[in-house]
């Protein structure tokens, strides 16, 4: 008992000091502060350069009503135009974009394309963006920047117009936008602000934007792109392989040392893609949890091992410690155990306060009550569970979708 005692007490030790490292960590990822519309907008610059808007769709007749006519309509002061790819839906998705465009008068501001078929080693969304670039780089006038969305995601009428401007005064090869995810269902707000806050985690913005720091990404719902920048990067050929295009497209844009900018948005970029269930939470994670870990067995482990350390081990000591101690105290357990058992229960409090302190940000981000705090131990098992389950799905070949 003792020896069983002295590894639950070690094990959340472990959790507390990685807990504190969070806390204290020099980036900061928790505090959610990098922000785009918390910060003043750049000057205009002197020329608006051409722009265009590339949008990859499968599927997307129900989106498009509502995303596309705000891309057309965007209040950009320089040129531009929308190249949408559609890409073989079966809803008739070409057929809405054109009548959108064609009703609004604005559809000399849209291309349609047909997508054709997937080339040997390339990704769905990856080749769509392809093909658009080319038709983008073939027009009369070649455009200096691409502004990469999916077909989903709605844009404010000034979103252009700021992306540009901040990359033209800071010089940007890249500059992308997390878009606001809807948070609304069950599901979304027991999940959604703690997929944001892991992302955070991994990729801390701070370290994203420093020049000087090799940490990479990007969210592919919205970037922003230097035309010049990414051909000398390789172009999209160089991701066309990679599931998680968006990431590493923003690792081969700033190696050579192109400074590259990623934020959180409030309102200008926003998400209406819904998530009523956890299932198709469940689905969307399960895509690229494994992916994400580069296929690596070993490293599957060590983040099972972390995810049980960091947010099922500290509600279970409290419990456990809690019950060994009451054990303790009416004689069924050693009075010289009753030490170890307190100090289970006091490690497993701090953690659990530690992870609501550091998660109490991303759940006001999202306009929740401050008791949602409290909910990340769950979040963090079912990401977990999701994790073990890409990694099933990948190992019995049945790793499908789009991306």
């Amino acid at each position: 008992m003792f020896l069983l005692l002295i590894g639950f007490a070690s094990l959340m030790l472990i959790g507390v000091m990685i807990w504190l490292a969070i806390v204290f960590h020099p980036a900061r990822a928790w505090d959610f502060q990098p922000v785009a519309e918390d910060v003043s907008p750049p000057p205009a610059p002197s020329a608006w350069p051409p722009v265009a808007i590339l949008v990859p769709a499968r599927n997307e007749a129900d989106s498009l009503p509502l995303t596309l006519p705000a891309l057309l309509q965007q209040d950009y002061p320089g040129s531009f135009r929308v190249i949408l790819v559609d890409d073989r839906s079966s809803d008739g998705t070409a057929d809405v974009a054109r009548k959108l465009a064609a009703d609004r008068s604005l559809a000399h501001k849209l291309s349609v394309l047909q997508g054709e078929a997937l080339p040997e080693g390339w990704v769905g969304k990856v080749w769509a963006l392809e093909q658009a670039a080319r038709h983008a780089a073939a027009s009369k006038t070649p455009p200096k920047y691409l502004l990469l969305t999916d077909a989903d995601i709605l844009h404010a009428p000034h979103s252009l117009r700021r992306l540009v401007a901040e990359s033209a005064a800071g010089g940007l090869a890249l500059n992308s936008r997390m878009a606001l995810l809807r948070c609304a269902s069950g599901a979304e707000r027991l999940l959604i602000p703690a997929f944001v806050f892991f992302f955070n985690l991994l990729y801390p913005m701070r370290w994203v934007n420093h020049p000087a720091h090799p940490v990479a990404a990007a969210a592919g719902g919205c970037v922003l792109l230097d035309h010049n920048g990414l051909q000398q990067s390789g172009g999209l050929a160089a991701i066309r392989g990679e599931i998680i295009d968006d990431v590493n497209l923003a690792r081969r844009i700033k190696a050579p040392g192109r400074p590259i900018r990623l934020a959180l948005s409030r309102d200008d970029v926003r998400s209406l893609r819904a998530y009523e269930t956890l299932d198709s939470i469940w689905k969307m994670v399960r895509r690229t949890a494994f992916t994400e870990l580069n296929h690596s067995w070993l490293k599957l482990g060590a983040c099972v091992f972390l995810l049980f350390v960091m947010f099922l081990l500290p509600p279970l000591a409290i419990a456990a410690g809690a019950m060994f101690a009451i054990q303790a105290g009416t004689g069924l357990l050693d009075p010289g155990a009753l030490g170890l058992c307190v100090g289970i229960t006091a490690k497993g409090i701090v953690a659990c306060v530690l992870m609501a302190d550091v998660y109490r940000p991303a759940v006001r981000f999202f306009g929740l009550p401050g008791s949602y705090s409290w909910s990340l131990p769950v979040a963090g098992v079912l990401y977990g569970l999701m994790t073990l389950d890409s990694a099933w799905k990948h190992l019995s070949g049945r790793q499908r979708g789009w991306r």
